[in-house]
């Protein structure tokens, strides 16, 4: 199952979610009619009444819910005691945990997500929430930093990515706010019996009956909750293990996790939160100790042997003794793994082979070729421009500087553009990164390097940001004559970042197919062709004609690159991002065919392609050639 039949799943558990929803609420209701006919008889008006007073209750704890986590996974990081993980931070412990996720974001080719730690948690957990990755929140106990080594830590960042990637990190949150909702009975019922001393009297009597009859019914509500979670949750688990084997292609990471988890005395478990439960389905482990027909996730023995099928139970006694004696140390265990390998980069002039299927299956699905190239691509980067990524009064200037052109003119104009909106400092700090080091960047690492400066980017107020991308579109359109990259880059931070500011909004998967959006098609393999053809309109005609016979094989519209040049694909991206998810992967195919149509792709045209599946919400690894 590749991402888009990954995603088109997601959208059919949203369906389910809806379904089993609307289930939940019918049997509470019928409970308090139930309930109502019992004690005060089959009053028409009265079961009424208590109809629509259930489902009010219902309906408006949800939207409440829903409501206060609309700003994104950081609301429910926040909520969980979570303490965000400094970009520049020095602690060893956090140091690391910010290379796994900065390593694993360049690898997968998603913005990198912000990370939270559990300070207060001893257990080892972890999960991931958001929207969207471009709102996404990392967020570990305590216990995973100081009991797992890197590559453990990086088998459970790694499952926690296959959340962010799958679409399950959507559906997590959503379920979060509607079950909210059905259980809005119970705790209305519990608050007004413990509190109501002062209606404790005859005329108050039908309040505390009706305060029982809710809670009572809260239990139908508690029963339907924990049992979507656990239908919900637990077969994405097994899948994201699984995904999480093939991203590091090693299993003992993940498996030695697991093993800490069975065999240390805090296990997974979360300490005494009213919320754990509430976020249940979200964690890595279980955090609440549901089991049987509620567990949100398979037994850990069983998780351990579908990654190591001779691990026995004796085995896990040993361990227990072992740890009992001596606790593991995380840091410590990581003196003896040794220093990652790098792996080289490809030559700016290199071309390689590459197939549509091939890279519609590398699609948020990097593995461990694409995990040692991102640990590459992070230590090729000059240290400086590393630094300037992680300072958030530095990243906003790393970004625009590359989106200086490198006609003297035109970065002049650019530069006024920065001045009026951001102020001098930020012009000649973009000016400065751009001429000292930006000039002279690998075409690989630019879009890395993007991805490691998004993260300082939004710390900054949301009134900066807006003003930031306003700044970006005018960089970009200084002179109307934009390259496709320094236009597709400065697209896909507007995109990141209006979905950052408005994270609810842009939640959401698309219906369209392929026939209802022919012209968008037309308009973007057009550019395409062109960029990659410029003085050689024949082969750009082949090329086009390559990718609209992947995409629309009956359908006849003839070549013809817009007059406005790559202006033309504003009018595209919200049409074509709208498509269904399998729909996507043909359009992914489409775009490989035109860039791919002589047969080999140079590391520009590579870059292009990342990046055009980035603003299309599809990201793809830096780097297209596996051995």
């Amino acid at each position: 199952m590749n991402f888009f039949e990954r995603q088109a799943k997601a959208r059919r558990n949203t369906t389910r979610l809806v379904l089993l929803f609307a289930l939940a609420v019918a049997g509470i209701v019928v409970a308090v009619d139930l309930a109502v006919l019992l004690v005060f008889g089959g009053d028409p008006a009265l079961l009424a009444i208590s109809t629509l007073l259930a489902l009010g209750v219902i309906g408006i704890g949800s939207l409440y819910r829903v409501a206060s986590l609309r700003s994104g996974g950081e609301a429910v990081a926040q909520q969980m005691g979570g303490v965000a993980v400094p970009e520049d931070t020095t602690d060893l412990h956090l140091r690391r945990l910010r290379n796994v996720v900065e390593e694993m974001s360049i690898a997968s080719g998603v913005p990198v997500p912000k990370v939270y730690v559990m300070e207060h948690e001893a257990g080892i957990n972890a999960f991931a929430a958001g929207y969207s990755p471009s709102d996404a929140v990392i967020a570990v106990t305590r216990g995973a930093l100081d009991r797992l080594n890197r590559d453990e830590l990086q088998g459970v960042v790694a499952h926690e990515y296959s959340h962010i990637l799958n679409g399950d990190m959507r559906l997590n949150i959503r379920l979060v706010g509607v079950l909210f909702g059905i259980l809005m009975l119970g705790l209305i019922g519990r608050k007004i019996l413990q509190h109501g001393g002062a209606v404790r009297s005859r005329d108050g009597m039908p309040i505390l009956v009706g305060a029982l009859i809710a809670l009572l019914v809260g239990y139908i509500g508690l029963f339907f909750g924990r049992l979507i979670k656990a239908g919900v949750s637990r077969s994405r688990e097994v899948l994201a293990d699984a995904s999480a084997v093939q991203f590091t292609r090693q299993s003992s990471g993940l498996a030695g996790a697991l093993k800490k988890i069975a065999g240390l005395h805090d296990g997974s478990r979360l300490g005494e939160r009213a919320d754990a439960e509430e976020v249940g389905h979200m964690l890595f482990g279980d955090g609440t100790g549901l089991r049987g027909l509620f567990a949100t996730h398979p037994p850990v023995l069983e998780r351990i042997r579908a990654l190591e099928p001779s691990f026995k139970p004796e085995n896990l006694e040993r361990l227990k003794a072992q740890w009992l004696a001596s606790p593991p140390s995380g840091l410590d265990e990581d003196l003896r793994l040794g220093l990652v390998q790098h792996a080289a980069l490809p030559q700016s002039s290199a071309r390689f082979s590459v197939t549509p299927p091939m890279v519609a299956a590398q699609i948020a699905d990097p593995n461990q070729e694409d995990y040692r190239r991102a640990d590459a691509i992070v230590a090729t980067l000059p240290e400086e421009l590393r630094a300037a990524a992680a300072r958030r009064d530095t990243a906003g200037a790393l970004l625009l500087g590359l989106l200086l052109d490198e006609d003297a003119d035109v970065a002049d104009r650019q530069r006024s553009e920065i001045v009026a909106r951001i102020g001098v400092q930020a012009a000649a700090e973009a000016r400065r990164l751009r001429d000292e080091h930006l000039h002279a960047l690998h075409p690989m690492l630019r879009m890395p390097l993007a991805a490691l400066a998004f993260p300082s980017l939004r710390l900054r107020p949301r009134p900066e940001l807006a003003t930031f991308l306003d700044t970006v579109h005018a960089v970009v359109h200084t002179d109307g004559r934009v390259s496709l990259f320094e236009y597709c880059l400065g697209r896909l931070l507007e995109v990141q970042l209006r979905e950052t500011l408005d994270p609810g909004r842009h939640a959401r998967f698309g219906r369209r197919k392929p026939g209802n959006v022919r012209q968008e098609f037309a308009t973007l393999l057009a550019v395409v062709a062109h960029a990659g053809n410029p003085s050689n309109p024949d082969d750009a005609r082949r090329a086009y004609l390559a990718g609209m016979q992947r995409v629309l094989p009956r359908d006849h519209l003839p070549y013809a690159p817009p007059a406005e040049g790559v202006l033309a694909l504003d009018a595209v991206w919200e049409p074509l991002d709208a498509l269904d998810p399998l729909a996507k992967q043909v359009a992914v195919e489409a775009i490989t065919d035109a860039v791919s149509h002589d047969g080999r792709v140079s590391v520009a045209e590579a870059e292009l392609l990342r990046t055009i599946c980035g603003v299309l919400h599809c990201p793809l690894p830096p780097m297209l050639e596996r051995g």
